[in-house]
């Protein structure tokens, strides 16, 4: 590959949360806290906390939203040249509960129509897409319209034939999907397409009818992906690559205080550690520490760490 430029590059909505300030159910909730939400957003802002080089892609509406998220993505140092604001569109938004006991928190999104699921295939530059070493995909971006589906399938398609890397997180919502038989044929067509697929476990039984992590990253390595990582939560991660396969410990965690974004942190550590040489186990390693240290938070990029913070911790 030539004229790179970018370590790495994703497409996806970016959204608006608010994030209840008190636990019960939402219509109860008086005080919202505001802050960024989406799957490919999160990842984009822990890859550029750790120094790499990162493109993000969307469509975002030229509301008070819209305005907030760009300038938070050009903050954290992500270029979104190939962001389009459309005034004629909507920004999407969401609400996001609290909770106390360690289960996943309450989230009702408002999203449809937004300006992000608009995109198509014409919205994919393919000459910036190449000018990158990597491209992360999730299955969200895929799941918000027909439209945005052939688009993930356009980035797929293009950066394979650059010869660049495709990491795949299934991320799940099913909500945005006609069928739940719908999104398990539509979401294995992704993923196994991608070099590197990173399931959770609940995921990967429901996408392969597998029970194990080791079923589950065999169903994926013989088509065609070279490392299958399964997030196994608090008991760390599975990994089968070219190299072997293996078993990551979790990292402890004080107290679990939002679940939302560790799948997200866990997909910056392995990526952002296969992108810098570092073997499987070490990836997966890190993976588990940032995907520990967002749990501990309400949002879900407070926890994303730092280059020094990741160098601190030895990883």
């Amino acid at each position: 590959m030539t004229g790179i430029r970018y370590d790495v590059v994703t497409f996806g909505e970016m959204m608006q949360m608010f994030v209840a300030e008190t636990p019960g159910p939402l219509e109860q909730v008086m005080r919202f806290s505001k802050r960024t939400a989406g799957a490919e957003t999160n990842f984009a802002i822990g890859m550029a906390r750790l120094g790499l080089r990162v493109g993000w892609a969307s469509r975002l509406g030229t509301d008070s939203m819209g305005r907030y998220l760009l300038a938070e993505m050009q903050r954290e140092g992500v270029d979104c040249s190939r962001v389009t604001c459309d005034p004629a569109q909507r920004t999407g938004f969401q609400f996001k509960g609290r909770v106390t006991d360690g289960s996943d928190p309450p989230v009702e999104y408002h999203r449809k129509g937004s300006a992000a699921s608009q995109m198509g295939p014409a919205d994919v530059d393919e000459a910036w897409l190449r000018s990158a070493r990597h491209l992360h995909a999730t299955g969200v971006f895929a799941a918000i319209s027909p439209s945005a589906r052939a688009a993930a399938q356009k980035t797929l398609d293009v950066m394979r034939a650059a010869g660049g890397t495709i990491s795949f997180d299934p991320n799940l919502r099913p909500t945005l999907w006609a069928s739940a038989e719908e999104m398990r044929r539509e979401i294995n067509v992704l993923a196994c397409q991608a070099d590197w697929v990173l399931p959770g476990l609940e995921e990967g039984r429901f996408l392969t009818g597998e029970e194990t992590p080791e079923g589950i990253a065999r169903y994926y390595r013989q088509r065609g992906a070279s490392l299958v990582t399964v997030k196994l939560g608090p008991e760390g991660a599975y990994f089968d690559g070219l190299n072997g396969a293996g078993h990551i410990a979790g990292f402890p965690v004080r107290e679990v205080v939002d679940t939302v974004g560790a799948g997200d942190g866990f997909a910056v550590g392995v990526v952002s550690a296969l992108l810098e040489g570092r073997n499987v186990p070490d990836a997966v390693r890190r993976g588990a520490w940032i995907g520990a240290r967002a749990v501990q938070v309400p949002g879900d990029t407070e926890g994303l760490p730092t280059r020094a913070e990741l160098e601190a911790a030895g990883l």
